[in-house]
């Protein structure tokens, strides 16, 4: 059996794993994109053909453990050789932000080959093992930042692996989806493959979301006018965001732009969340009488970072009468995005969040493992040959979490108990 990390090692996204069998079988786990730096467009040298040519060579089938762009992006390019699977309801997420990039010029033809792959993409099921070659999976469902995320169970040559994704414990159902996880392992695990992306940051304790939705009622109180800007993927905050509105004010009006409702009722109709419908604002279009309601009742309305969105926003605040000294808006994504001295800085996202002389509060947790979620991982997956850290910054930062395992934490290239291991 092998096992190549081809990316992830030291590095936050764009992480690819390659199992081989002994008789030649290969597998890819997630193939997605690097994470843009800034302001500038992500920088991958998979765009380029023959790079991901070589990555694909003799691979038969590609698993996606969800749908975040540094996980799937490269669908369109794969070719028909090879046999693509993601959740059904990842699919159908997916599928609703492929067929809104339609929209956008500069994005169309993307979107289009996109939606052309995504329909010959095979369906996996949660908890079912599925043979493919001399491989088995088994795909187990875990809380993420993307709803219907997957850690795989892998059975190859005699080897058990298992190969988390991106996971967290502090999401709604986290920690009952994490002692499923633990439930379903009935034989030894040979090779633990764990995301890493918290180890980096700091020791504070990880907000739980239920505890944010919390949060969010409370500083709903505050103001009757209130736009969000989060994920429009984020399955748990939208529905964070929505049971808070409903708690505080039943009134309230609920709003989003049709994509983001489109999402909304995918969401819903998971039977993920118990809310009621939202209201649907036609920035073309709307009866005085919503207007009316919108301004008599309040609303809490979801907003994406774009140009467009920018005039949409002017738009609401005209129509309603509104003066932006009146709203709150509650920032909800990566804190670094908006912080001058980050690497990650956006100065446009800046620019859009602090567009007016509007409160803007700070509400949001991550949607990967804290540290303490890591540890606990680890020691109850006990692998017995190697722990392979990925999708984190650095080499080395596993080794801080001082693990109760008796097993190496590998970074670099080795063989060990029949297991070929390349870190490139």
């Amino acid at each position: 059996m092998k096992i190549t990390i081809h990316r992830g090692i030291n590095q936050i996204g764009g992480c690819i794993t390659e199992i081989e069998s002994s008789n030649g079988t290969k597998i890819l786990i997630d193939l997605g994109h690097n994470l843009p730096e800034g302001d500038q467009p992500s920088k991958d040298q998979l765009d380029t053909p023959s790079h991901l040519n070589e990555i694909i060579q003799g691979v038969s089938h590609i698993f996606y453990s969800h749908y975040h762009n540094d996980h799937i992006g490269f669908e369109a390019k794969v070719g028909d050789k090879v046999t693509q699977h993601i959740g059904a309801l990842s699919l159908q997420m997916i599928n609703n932000l492929r067929e809104h990039m339609l929209y956008a010029d500069s994005l169309h033809e993307d979107a289009e080959a996109s939606l052309i792959a995504l329909n010959k993409f095979q369906v996996y099921t949660s908890n079912r093992r599925e043979q493919y070659n001399d491989i088995y999976i088994t795909p187990l469902p875990i809380s993420h930042s993307a709803i219907d995320a997957h850690m795989f169970l892998i059975e190859c040559d005699g080897k058990v692996v298992l190969h988390t994704g991106d996971f967290r414990d502090h999401g709604y159902h986290g920690e009952e989806l994490l002692q499923q996880v633990g439930q379903s392992l009935k034989q030894p695990i040979d090779v633990l493959i764990t995301e890493g992306t918290m180890l980096q940051r700091d020791d504070n304790r990880v907000m739980k979301e239920s505890e944010l939705q919390d949060e969010a009622v409370e500083l709903l109180k505050t103001s009757k006018y209130v736009f969000v800007l989060c994920s429009s993927m984020d399955a748990d905050r939208l529905t964070s965001f929505i049971l808070a509105a409903q708690r505080q004010n039943k009134n309230r009006r609920i709003v989003a732009d049709s994509y983001q409702t489109k999402q909304v009722i995918t969401i819903k109709n998971s039977a993920l969340a118990p809310y009621n419908d939202i209201f649907v604002y036609n920035f073309r279009y709307n009866t005085e009488s919503e207007i009316d309601r919108m301004k008599r009742h309040g609303f809490l309305m979801f907003v994406r970072h774009s140009d467009t969105f920018q005039k949409n926003i002017a738009r609401v605040l005209s129509e309603t009468g509104i003066n932006p000294q009146q709203v709150l808006f509650i920032y909800s994504q990566f804190k670094g995005y908006i912080i001058e001295e980050h690497k990650a800085y956006k100065s446009q996202l800046h620019d859009f969040v602090y567009k007016y002389e509007w409160q803007v509060e700070y509400l949001h947790t991550s949607g990967h493992a804290s540290k303490e979620a890591l540890k606990t991982l680890c020691e109850f997956a006990n692998p017995t040959t190697a722990i392979i850290p990925i999708h984190k910054e650095k080499v080395g930062t596993l080794q801080s979490l001082n693990l109760h395992v008796n097993c190496p934490i590998v970074e670099s290239t080795t063989t060990t108990n029949d297991i070929e291991i390349i870190i490139k």
